[in-house]
This record gives structure tokens, sequence and C-alpha cells, in this order.
């Protein structure tokens, strides 16, 4: 009798656990940007620790900056190859896209001359199969859906890189560029296509939208959306028209984090920009840049992000997080 008892009663706990983790709402998403394959990788470990479900390349995943393909191939094999990096994409499923440094060229644009080879080097590095359509296609924009048992979010990654027109040079002292207020794109006519059509279809209770570079941060003189004003207002337009629900931005590049957020008339919820930089090397001289969207303080120390959904809450937590699995500034949003 004791037997059945105990058989019973491990029966119950087996389902009862199984139905929790069936009811279970929360996807989380593990990001960053910055990585250089030659620095210290200190994050992976605590990573893995964390159980996301998805973790996602916020671009210059590799520090590149070669016309030589035989180079960036070792380069993104040195990084593949490191032991816990390898270890996580056994465990977790992994996207991304690419920014300057891995695509190739410091602050390059449609005019780097490798970037058809680059292109299939970044998928390679990805495991995406030799067959995919992605690889047909110019640039290494892309979108998944993840569903969970509540709900389901879909991940926008954009190119920033393989279509954008040059950037316009500042003459101020400390600003690198200026913005380009008559022409110009970052996206390119048939990216900017194919995200309306992606926008407009298949309906996610959350929708994120990955860019390499920051999107609602304007002020300052380096890469941004702002250095291309009608690029702004175009997306914003094609939010505000669009079907897709609770859009959140992700974004990388500035070696900081910080949130950033925007209320648009027409939205009841607010756009969020969480950007997350650098994984192994980050700004430490910083003091301050103004960025009126901040929300919060800037974290200039090695950092990456973790982004909770609870999808049947309409709860999203984003969280800084530093070493051993500090978290360094997080806040909370709810979204209709």
């Amino acid at each position: 009798m004791k037997n059945l008892n105990y058989i019973i009663s491990i029966v119950i706990w087996l389902l009862f656990n199984h139905a929790t983790h069936g009811q279970n709402s929360t996807f989380t998403i593990a990001f960053g940007s910055c990585n250089d394959q030659n620095k210290s990788n200190p994050f992976w470990t605590d990573i893995i620790e964390q159980s996301p479900n998805l973790w996602i390349w916020g671009g210059d995943n590799i520090y590149a900056d070669t016309y030589n393909m035989e180079k960036m191939s070792r380069m993104y094999q040195q990084q593949k190859s490191h032991s816990q990096y390898s270890k996580l994409i056994k465990e977790i499923p992994a996207l991304g896209i690419w920014d300057d440094h891995d695509y190739g060229l410091n602050d390059g644009g449609k005019e780097y001359a490798k970037k058809r080879e680059s292109q299939q080097l970044f998928l390679d590095f990805l495991d995406v199969p030799k067959d995919s359509p992605r690889r047909e296609h110019e640039g290494i924009y892309h979108s998944e859906i993840f569903k969970t048992s509540e709900g389901s979010i879909k991940i926008i990654l954009l190119d920033t890189r393989y279509f954008r027109t040059a950037l316009t040079k500042a003459k101020e002292r400390n600003r690198r560029y200026k913005p380009n207020k008559n022409e110009g794109t970052i996206l390119g006519s048939e990216q900017w296509k194919w995200l309306e059509n992606v926008l407009n279809s298949s309906i996610t209770d959350f929708t994120l939208i990955v860019s390499s570079i920051q999107i609602l941060s304007s002020e300052h003189g380096f890469e941004k959306w702002a250095n291309f004003p009608n690029e702004v207002e175009k997306l914003f337009k094609l939010i505000q028209k669009s079907k897709s629900k609770n859009i959140l931005f992700l974004s990388g590049d500035r070696h900081i984090s910080e949130f950033s957020t925007l209320q648009l008339d027409s939205l009841n919820y607010p756009l969020i920009d969480f950007t997350s930089s650098g994984l192994t090397h980050s700004y430490n001289s910083y003091t301050y840049e103004p960025n009126k969207y901040r929300k919060g303080n800037v974290v200039s120390t090695l950092s990456y992000g973790l982004i909770e959904f609870d999808i049947k809450k309409r709860k999203v937590t984003f969280k800084m997080m530093g070493k051993d699995k500090t978290v360094l500034q997080e806040f909370t949003q709810f979204y209709p």
C-alpha cells in the first residue's frame, strides 16, 4: 500500500507540474550587441542559467571590418567555437541581425563591395539552411513568430546596412554625422515593402522590431535612425496604420544601454526602444549625452538585456543585466 501511495503521489506531482508548465504565459528573450571575439565573453554562462526562450544578436556580433571573406569566416568560427556560446546555441534558439563591424565596414552601408558574400557568412553563423529563401534575397531581414499557451510574439529583424545610403558628415565638434533632411534611405524600397506586409499579416499579441541602430534617441552625433528623418517619419506612420499590436524596439551599437520611450498620439501604449550594448566592451568614459526620450539612467558598463513577456497579463519587464546576473536597471510596462 505504501508503494502504491508513493506511485500515486508521484503521478499527481507530474500531472500538476505538467499542467502548470503548460499554463506558463511568460516568454523570455535575452539579447545583446557589440561582441568582440578577441575579448573575454563574460555573460554566456549567466544567460544559459536564466533559461531564456530565445537569444537575439543585436549587431556587431563579431568585429571583422574587412574585405577578406576568409578572414571574416575564421572570425565567425572563433566566436562560434567559444565553449559557453557553443553550449548556449545548443540549448537556446538564436536569431540575429548585423551592424557595421560584422557587416564588414565601419559605419558602412550599401557601398560595401563584399555585402553579398558577407551575408552568406552571417547566415552560416546563425546556421540558416543552405536552401533557405533567406539565402536568395538581398539583405538579412527576416521575421519569425513564437507561440506560447497564452499568445504569440512576432520578431522582426531589420537590415540597417545592406541598402542604407551614405551618411552626411557633420562639421561640429564631437558630432560624426548630421541628419540628411532631403533624401536617403535606411531600409531600401524592397525591405520597406516587406516590412509593411509583415506588420499587417499574422497579427500577434506583441511585435518586437530589432534594429542595429537606435530608433528613438535622436540628439547624439553618431549613427541613428534620426540621421534620416524621412525614414523615421515613414516608420512611425507605418506603425500607426498597421494592424500589429504592442510594438517594441530593440537596438544596439552604442556601447551603452538605455531605455527610450515615445508616446504617439494614435497609439494607446508607448513605443519603447531598449538599447543594449555592449557584451564585451563598453563606453566606460561616458559622462553625458542628451536624449529627450530617455527613461531612467544610462548604463555604461558591460551588460546584456532581458525582456520578460507575461502575455496573459499583458506585462513586459525590461532588464539591463550585469555580471553575476545583477539587475542594473529595470522597469515594467503594461499593454492593452
